[in-house]
């Protein structure tokens, strides 16, 4: 086998520090990967390293740019594979705001037997709290940025997808966007107060109650509420109240 490239090397030793990450969890942090332990791992000298980062500073920087870039998989995979059968199934609209939002749920909380998706969800804990500390270096706020853009695009796609199975369409005065958005800080949100140890709230309603029977998070309560002031049935007429200026 031929001697390793510069570029071959780089890529190797960020390779070990994501796994280690990865396999230490969210409480980890970068700070916390020594470059001294992922040489051992990756069976090379000090000198490989030391000829690409300056120090160990430069390493965790780098290590925790190409941990906020990586995608194990699509943004949105998992809450499409939790709601396509329902959907192809003509299942009521409340069935799959529910199933999605169980899915972000179980992600948040590592509450997965499937080890892809336990891996997928690690990936996502990890990133999420690298990102809250983005203003850490310059690099790590725009690699946030960039998995933000890309977070965003991929979700908008989705409920574009959701609308049209479902025959809606945006307010006037709003935007796809601004629902996603919207979608956005809340589903962090709730996935920052998982990482932090704190049980999501979890509700069944019956006839009795004026909330939606059945089942319900949190987080789809919240999702539900969105959805019905962001969106309108196509058939329903133009609210003049929130016509655009």
């Amino acid at each position: 086998m031929g001697r390793r490239t510069g570029e071959e090397t780089r890529a190797l030793l960020l390779r070990v520090g994501m796994q280690m990450l990865l396999e230490r969890g969210v409480s980890a942090g970068v700070q916390h990967i020594r470059l001294q332990e992922v040489l051992r791992k990756a069976g090379l000298t000090t000198g490989a390293a030391y000829r690409l980062w300056a120090d160990q500073t430069d390493y965790q920087r780098d290590l925790a740019v190409a941990m906020v870039r990586l995608r194990l998989s699509s943004p949105a995979d998992y809450a499409r594979e939790a709601v396509q059968q329902l959907i192809d199934s003509g299942a009521p609209g409340d069935d799959v705001i529910r199933a999605a939002a169980l899915a972000h749920v179980r992600t948040a909380a590592l509450d997965q037997s499937d080890p892809d998706d336990a891996r997928d969800a690690q990936q996502f804990l990890v990133s999420l709290a690298l990102r809250t500390a983005a203003d850490t270096w310059p690099e790590l706020k725009e690699a946030s940025r960039e998995r933000h853009r890309e977070s965003i695009d991929a979700f908008a796609e989705f409920y574009g997808y959701l609308m049209a199975s479902y025959g809606l369409r945006m307010k006037s005065g709003l935007t796809l966007h601004d629902f996603t958005e919207a979608m956005a800080a809340m589903g962090e949100g709730f996935a920052v107060r998982a990482v932090e140890g704190i049980d999501h709230p979890t509700y069944r309603f019956d006839a009795s109650h004026e909330a939606p029977q059945g089942e319900w998070t949190l987080f789809a309560l919240g999702v539900r509420a969105l959805v019905n002031e962001f969106m309108t049935p196509v058939e329903a007429p133009q609210d003049s109240d929130n016509s655009d200026t």
